[in-house]
């Protein structure tokens, strides 16, 4: 059987290692996974030319919504979101799923940060949506979501509402108070200037940055600084493939191997000269 990850850019995407160590301890010989690269104007055909031999595709950026008028049918989370990350492919329809939220609520609670406080976060993209429903599955109610242009988040609070969240709208930016839940979801680099205001200002309890590599980012390193909680996007990133491979296979995800694989690809790529 096949499977894979596919995104633009998705060279660097961590999940073959992690899939393919769990496809190797449950013995699933004939199962391959690879990275392909693929935008929103290629998605169609790939999909089209997925045939019986293909279990399931892992999508990153930009793919997440492109995928929605492709599905045949989908988990609620999906539908809330206006985002999935996983389609599940058998008896010739497609499935979508959201394993994004499972990652977050699992890395959250396996740190001990989930009720941390007041939850922050950074991006109005799909991770957005997905960290807002993992809130909202631990109990929360409200959240403020920090973005630079206000304009952009029109999707986040649509899916704010299918979801009964209130949420705030506020400048990219430490609020002025300590003690709260911080979530980012952009890109690596795009928190520099904020991890830099961290410094100046009261700390948050805990937080999630669910960039892996190269680690720890700016933020991650000033949060750790200042005391706070400090949960990386390995661990977002390791739970969301376990649901994958649940879901795909159907057996339970050998969270052990894969997190083994994953730290020794990550220990590669961290030497020098290594992207």
């Amino acid at each position: 059987m096949k499977a894979a990850v596919l995104g633009s850019p998705v060279s660097h995407s961590l999940s073959p290692a992690l899939h393919l160590a769990a496809y190797a301890a449950l013995g699933l010989a004939g199962w391959s996974y690879r990275a392909i690269e693929c935008d929103e104007a290629g998605l169609p055909g790939l999909l089209a030319g997925c045939g019986p031999d293909w279990a399931g595709l892992s999508l990153t950026m930009p793919l997440k919504q492109a995928v929605l008028p492709l599905l045949d049918t989908a988990e609620p989370a999906v539908t809330q979101l206006a985002a999935a990350n996983t389609v599940v492919l058998g008896g010739g329809a497609r499935h979508g799923a959201n394993t994004d939220v499972a990652g977050i609520q699992a890395a959250l609670t396996g740190a001990g940060a989930a009720g941390a406080g007041p939850a922050v976060i950074l991006g109005a993209g799909a991770t957005a949506r997905a960290a807002l429903a993992a809130l909202h599955g631990l109990g929360e109610r409200a959240a403020t979501v920090a973005v630079r242009d206000p304009a952009r988040a029109g999707q986040t609070l649509a899916a704010a509402g299918r979801l009964g969240m209130l949420v705030t709208l506020a400048p990219f930016e430490p609020p002025g108070r300590g003690g709260y839940l911080l979530i980012s979801t952009v890109p690596a680099g795009a928190a520099d200037g904020y991890a830099g205001k961290l410094a100046a200002g009261p700390a948050p309890a805990a937080v999630l940055d669910v960039v892996y590599h190269p680690w720890p980012t700016r933020l991650a390193a000033a949060a750790r600084d200042a005391g706070a909680i400090v949960v990386g996007g390995f661990e977002m990133l390791l739970h969301q493939a376990a649901r994958q491979v649940e879901l795909m296979t159907g057996q339970p995800a050998p969270a052990g191997p894969m997190r083994a694989a994953g730290q020794q690809e990550l220990r590669r790529r961290a030497r020098p000269g290594l992207p």
